[in-house]
């Protein structure tokens, strides 16, 4: 590459608490010391450090810093960043928070709670569940599995480490932390994009690690910088196979389709897409005041996660039984969308005013359509004879009557990510129906949020994806 440094309106980093926020940018390991820039609008105004962008690419003509590594010493590695996630000893994650909170859409609450478990990420079990269950083992890490072929031909394989262009989410910090850890267990090199909603979560992650182990060789093999997404002088740059075997991109539909134009001979798209989630309430919660209230609890749990930013947070929820039975349960859930939890608030974003006219019209078609709730962030439940044609959002719950859960799967498809199902035992007459209809998820009532290390995620295996296969035949 030549002239690959990007200027822009050069702006001084905060340090006096006022002005635009400075953000951190990590380069190979390191936090860059270059000359800042302006970003962003008024009121959400940032600097960051120029880009230069051959320092964002590793050659080709030599291994990545961790390719031989051996997995353990990696764990290891994993196992003490958390460890130092967890104690903050040097304040990296209490300052990505207070710079974080009075931007970000969730409240300072629930960040709070959300920072203080990200270092269950990187603990061991769950690091060896997915390197044992998606890859099989380390053994395709660290070098060649031999295998059997038919007529007795033998053969080696090798899960090889890749390099990776990551477009991270910021409606949650766990997804910085999960693609720290997805890349570090791959040994490959590994480009984080910031994502404007979370500028600070990976970079305070990357700089615990490095802190832990100072040049470690995994260390060395991340860099997370920010430029404005879709931004072709860099993306048009960096988006190519010479430099990246695969671009990971999370986010909406814009994301996703912006990230299509690159992907080609060489370079791969590798899509945590835009989903929704529903839930399916059974008969079986009418038996009781008790066996209601137990699945208006954890219906909302499903509900509120990260105030329903998350995928895995229902939104539509299907109820079998009457109209009546329908009524009694919107009232009861609408009332629980009002608590706070781990990860939610009992406040959320009020609702925003084309959406409130919208639901004041379903107001006035009772008794077809009821609403309960008001219009302040606390919750709000339509229950309605088929789906609202809105997006439900900001603790909004639409509640569908239906005769018999069944009938509920037609509502289902491939952008439905996970469905929460009360009670347990119906989940086994569901699963088949609601995979065939492109479900990536079945769990119980009050499961949706914190999907386990080691099983799928968005119907393929992560880390299996991320690697490059090669055999040896």
């Amino acid at each position: 590459m030549s002239d690959t440094t990007l200027h822009g309106t050069e702006a001084p980093p905060r340090q006096d608490g006022t002005g635009p926020v400075s953000v951190v940018h990590v380069v190979r390991g390191d936090v860059d010391q270059g000359p800042h820039i302006g970003h962003g609008r008024s009121g959400a105004a940032f600097t960051a450090p120029a880009l230069d962008l051959d320092r964002l690419v590793w050659p080709r003509t030599e291994p990545g810093p961790a390719f031989h590594v051996p997995s353990a010493e990696i764990v290891d590695l994993l196992v003490e960043t958390g460890e130092a996630l967890k104690a903050d000893r040097e304040g990296l994650l209490a300052e990505a928070l207070d710079r974080m909170a009075p931007v970000s859409p969730l409240p300072r609450e629930v960040l709070e709670r959300a920072y203080a478990v990200l270092w269950r990420t990187f603990q061991r079990p769950g690091l060896y569940a997915q390197i044992d269950h998606e890859l099989g083992g380390a053994d395709v890490l660290d070098g060649w599995r031999e295998v059997r072929l038919p007529e007795g031909r033998i053969a080696s394989t090798r899960a090889f480490p890749p390099r990776l262009v990551h477009i991270i989410a910021g409606n949650a910090p766990g997804v910085a932390a999960t693609s720290v850890v997805r890349g570090a267990l791959s040994k490959g090199v590994n480009l984080l994009k910031l994502p404007s909603n979370d500028l600070f979560t990976a970079t305070a992650i990357l700089r615990t690690m490095a802190s832990v182990a100072p040049g470690h060789p995994v260390v060395r093999s991340f860099s997370a910088v920010y430029w404005r997404g879709g931004d072709e002088t860099v993306e048009s740059v960096l988006f190519r196979p010479q430099f990246f075997d695969k671009l990971v991109a999370w986010g909406g539909e814009a994301t996703i389709r912006g990230a299509l134009k690159y992907v080609g001979p060489g370079f791969e798209l590798v899509s945590f897409d835009p989903k929704t989630s529903i839930s399916m309430i059974g008969r079986e919660a009418f038996g009781s005041e008790e066996a209601l209230a137990q699945a208006a609890d954890a219906a909302a749990a499903d509900a509120t996660f990260f105030n329903q930013q998350a995928c895995v947070a229902s939104r539509f929820q299907f109820v079998e039984g009457s109209q009546e039975d329908a009524d009694r349960y919107a009232a009861l859930l609408c009332e629980r969308l009002g608590m706070a939890r781990e990860f939610s608030s009992a406040d959320g974003p009020r609702v925003a005013s084309e959406l409130r006219e919208e639901i004041d019209i379903l107001r006035s078609l009772a008794p077809e359509y009821r609403v309960w709730g008001g219009y302040d962030g606390r919750g709000l439940v339509i229950r309605s004879p088929e789906p609202v044609d809105f997006h439900p959002d900001g603790k909004i719950v639409n509640v569908v009557p239906v005769t018999a859960l069944s009938e509920a799967v037609a509502h289902a498809g491939v952008a439905t990510q996970t469905v929460g199902v009360y009670p347990d035992a119906r989940k086994t007459e569901l699963r088949d129906a609601l995979a065939c209809a492109g479900v990536q998820r079945v769990v119980s009532l009050g499961g949706a949020g914190g999907m386990p290390q080691g099983l799928s995620h968005d119907g393929f295996y992560p880390l299996q994806r991320l690697m490059r296969w090669v055999n040896d035949e």
